[in-house]
């Protein structure tokens, strides 16, 4: 049994995805307008039916952090662009992206319009910004997420995690909830074909529309409380958590890593 899909089946995929962005595209327009439930669950349907069209299975275990009355941000390893999406179909939140995501052809518009927050990572003077602008969306009670690694791997390793973003969290005594994402394909296996590194958005997407399926999973830890925490200590705890979460499969990244715009700490 083939482990590609025929070409008719990408090309089917493809045609029904750029459908699926122009109706994004459409409902992004009045997203800043209507409730934030209404926001969330058109943030949610989206996700959903992204990840449907795509062939991508998702299974989760653990408690999301949803309804919470305090301020929560997400926490999580990086692996591909379809970690957003995941997450989003689970517990609809605010991302912190790099900035040149906003120069990406249609979902860049798109992230833009649906509160995403962008850093301009080759600028150390942005993270006091960003951090503010993280700061007042978790005590406007929006879920926040982030990629502490700066960067995404393979998925057979996570990467150090940057204390930077979690000044916001100190500063509003939100909760930390690490989330630990991994991808399989058909096999059991961990997926490459999910990962994006070295590559362009599009070559990204046509390795993942060869897939019969590519199976995401998202593990939900106990949020952490820190009240009795700085952030280097935050860092260090929900790297942790998530690389034990997803062990024996995969392995703590110890070489220290130097990412352009972020503080080595």
């Amino acid at each position: 049994m083939s482990n590609i899909t025929n070409k008719s089946t990408q090309i089917f995929r493809a045609i029904r995805i750029i459908f699926h962005i122009i109706s994004g595209l459409l409902q992004s327009a009045i997203y800043p307008y209507i409730s934030k439930p209404s926001q969330k669950r058109m943030s949610k349907n989206w996700s959903t039916g992204l990840l449907s069209i795509l062939s991508i299975k998702l299974r989760f275990s653990g408690t999301p952090p949803v309804n919470q009355s305090q301020p929560i941000m997400l926490v999580a390893n990086h692996i591909s662009w379809l970690d957003i999406y995941a997450l989003m179909t689970i517990c609809p939140s605010r991302f912190v992206a790099k900035a040149e995501i906003r120069n990406w052809p249609l979902l860049g518009w798109l992230s833009k319009n649906v509160g995403t927050l962008f850093i301009e990572r080759t600028r150390n003077s942005d993270i006091v910004r960003i951090n503010q602008d993280i700061s007042h969306a978790l005590t406007s009670g929006d879920l926040v997420a982030i990629f502490p690694e700066g960067t995404t791997s393979d998925g057979t390793t996570v990467k150090k995690f940057h204390a930077s973003l979690l000044q916001s969290a100190v500063k509003t005594k939100a909760s930390i909830c690490p989330v630990a994402i991994r991808y399989h394909d058909t096999s059991g296996k961990i997926s490459k074909a999910a990962a994006y590194v070295g590559v362009s958005l599009l070559e990204s997407l046509k390795t993942i529309l060869k897939q019969p399926w590519i199976e995401v999973e998202l593990i939900f830890s106990d949020p952490i409380k820190t009240n009795e925490h700085n952030r280097q200590e935050l860092a260090r705890t929900s790297q942790k958590v998530i690389t034990n979460m997803l062990s024996p499969q995969i392995s703590l990244h110890k070489v220290p890593e130097k990412f352009s715009g972020l503080p080595n700490e």
